[in-house]
């Protein structure tokens, strides 16, 4: 048997510390006892990229928003997805998630914190939003929030904001005509789909398999597009 090693820890503002675990080739981070993300299960956090690309008719050069960097597959997969000329801000409010990738799993995050189109502010997604709704930054083609366990917050009570009537109107109003809000979910919430449909969008919420082979727990991505 292989044992877990206990990798790092990290303090969350506003929230329970997280912790960075290794199990032979594979990494996890856990809140307690919840694992809240593992190299194991890519498979949803990759189907946010791509699908959302898919919405967008596949643009080469969009302006994306990811809010939570996570283990970066979501990044990874965004990256592949888009031309040169694609500008990604990446908003991770937790300085030892960046440390992380760029330190025990470098061989996995490769270059993509590096790659000239992605522009990193350790800092809330709150905020990001904010300013692109109030037409201090230009606004997104695309907003990916993966923050939390979804709508029903683990991770930080904070993070509930953007779940909120305001939260999904701000986030609307950050957006380009035709653009699309996208939200990873550890599970689905129908009274969510509704408000965000309250809040201006159309709707599409979908089923994705944890893993990239199609196997795992199911996963909830809400696709939403600007009305």
């Amino acid at each position: 048997m292989i044992l877990r090693e206990l990798v790092g820890t990290a303090e969350v503002p506003g929230g329970a510390p997280l912790s960075l675990y290794r199990r032979g080739a594979d990494y996890m981070i856990s809140l307690g006892r919840h694992e809240l993300m593992s190299t194991r299960m890519s498979g949803s956090e990759v189907a946010l990229a791509t699908m959302a690309l898919e919405r967008l008719g596949s643009p080469a050069a969009p302006r994306v928003l990811v809010g939570g960097y996570g283990m970066g597959f979501t990044l990874r997969a965004l990256l592949a997805g888009v031309g040169p000329e694609a500008d990604v801000v990446v908003a991770e409010i937790v300085p030892e998630i960046i440390d992380w990738a760029q330190g025990p799993m470098r061989e996995m995050t490769g270059t993509c914190l590096d790659d000239p189109r992605v522009t990193l502010h350790v800092s809330d997604v709150i905020r990001e939003i904010d300013d692109a709704a109030q037409g201090i930054e230009p606004r997104y083609d695309a907003i990916l929030l993966d923050v939390d366990n979804g709508p029903d917050g683990l991770s930080r009570d904070a993070n509930n904001k953007l779940y909120t009537g305001r939260g999904l109107s701000n986030a609307r109003d950050a957006l380009a005509p035709g653009g699309v809000l996208a939200i990873w979910s550890a599970a689905p919430d129908v009274a969510f789909t509704t408000k965000m449909a309250s809040a201006g969008f159309e709707v599409d919420a979908v089923r994705v398999r944890a893993r990239e082979n199609g196997k795992g727990p199911i996963h909830m991505i809400w696709f939403a597009t600007v009305r």
